[in-house]
């Protein structure tokens, strides 16, 4: 899917035929060059909200049951290198 990108005050001055082109593909707006909203056809946000749970699962609301089974889980390989960026974290 390829997408557009125009300036906000390209949007203000032809907001019709950019409402039109998001049928088809995003449209990003910028302003000062950076994109600050996205425009793109209502069955595409839904279809995108879809998959938008809006749950966090945080683990004290976990069961131990779960908790359990993703301590199993593969963390990959030890990299001592980084802990110091994780504070004071080792179990004594």
């Amino acid at each position: 899917m390829e997408t557009k990108n125009i300036s906000s005050s390209e949007f203000q001055q032809r907001a019709g035929r950019y409402l039109d082109e998001a049928a088809k593909a995003p449209i990003f707006i910028t302003r000062y060059d950076r994109p600050v909203r996205v425009l793109l056809d209502i069955e595409e946000y839904e279809r995108l909200k879809r998959y938008d749970t809006g749950c966090a699962l945080y683990p004290h609301k976990l069961s131990d049951d779960l908790k359990a089974e993703l301590e199993k889980g593969y963390q990959g390989e030890e990299t001592p290198e980084l802990d110091q960026y994780m504070g004071d974290t080792k179990e004594q």
